[in-house]
């Protein structure tokens, strides 16, 4: 018998009511996540990538289908999954190691001061902001205030780590950066990992399997590719890897494709227009 997968989406269907009727938004998404598997869920801004995301996260629930957790239906958020959005999300009045602290009372509040400190702390150097645990989040980069995000994500001990573009505000250097930290704290205690994204070369890099989406209403997944690039990983290591610009072409064909018959679509759904006609009086 083969093993129960942690993470199922089954048949996944979510629809919104707009002023001028229904919108599915994702429609029948079915896939599934193996444990200490870091996947990406990757397709064009608008395709319902963030909607999936936070139906796992049990923020909001499907109109049909499951999301299961070791056989069990989710139905409302959990300690189980910590989710980091595009946008840091911090307390501005508390200190860095208070915002981290109150995530770690929260999720175990019977645990002591001491032991609240040390996981802080632990959690922080892990990724890199050690030095920034006094200040309060407006005097640091928006960089910095993602990194502390990423701690107080990691310091409740989540089973499943939620990223939703954690890294779309930031310029390219600082994206790189925190793509290396993320790589090397995942690498330290594998959580499962769902990180949303439309960026290609972050998916190639990060993942070990892409979850394609095409594009909405009514999106759905078209293909799932395994990445097979080798951990740990080094950032030029698969840039020149034989098989780089094979996937990520594959990749930016599958999205092409889709947003093409994305556009044919709605070019059909648009009216006929008349031709106008120029009369001189």
């Amino acid at each position: 018998m083969a093993a129960r997968v942690p993470l199922e989406l089954a048949g996944l269907t979510k629809t919104f009511a707009t002023p001028a009727g229904p919108v599915v938004a994702v429609q029948d998404v079915n896939a599934s996540v193996r444990d200490g598997e870091f996947a990406c869920i990757l397709g064009h801004s608008g395709c319902g990538k963030s909607t999936v995301l936070s139906i796992i996260a049990g923020l909001q629930r499907a109109t049909h289908g499951r999301v299961v957790i070791d056989g069990a239906d989710v139905d409302g958020p959990g300690a189980d999954r910590a989710v980091v959005f595009q946008s840091p999300c911090l307390l501005p009045w508390l200190t860095v190691r208070e915002n981290v602290a109150l995530a770690i009372t929260q999720a175990s509040p019977h645990s002591t001061r001491a032991e609240r400190h040390a996981r802080v702390e632990r959690c922080l150097e892990l990724v890199g902001v050690a030095d920034t645990a006094g200040q309060l989040p407006g005097a640091l980069s928006l960089g910095t205030q993602q990194c502390v995000s990423l701690a107080r994500a990691l310091s409740v001990d989540p089973r499943f780590l939620l990223l939703d573009e954690p890294f779309s505000m930031l310029d390219s250097l600082t994206r790189f950066e925190l793509q290396d930290i993320l790589l090397q704290a995942w690498e330290q205690n594998r959580k499962i990992v769902v990180m949303v994204t439309h960026d290609v070369d972050e998916a190639l890099y990060l993942a070990d399997r892409l979850i394609l989406m095409t594009d909405g209403p009514a999106a759905r997944v078209g293909e799932i590719l395994t990445v097979p690039f080798p951990r740990p990983r080094v950032r030029m290591a698969v840039l020149e890897h034989p098989q780089y610009y094979e996937f990520h072409g594959r990749v930016l064909e599958f999205l092409e494709h889709h947003a093409a018959q994305s556009a044919q679509a709605r070019s059909q759904d648009l009216p006929h227009l008349q031709p106008v006609v120029a009369v001189a009086r």
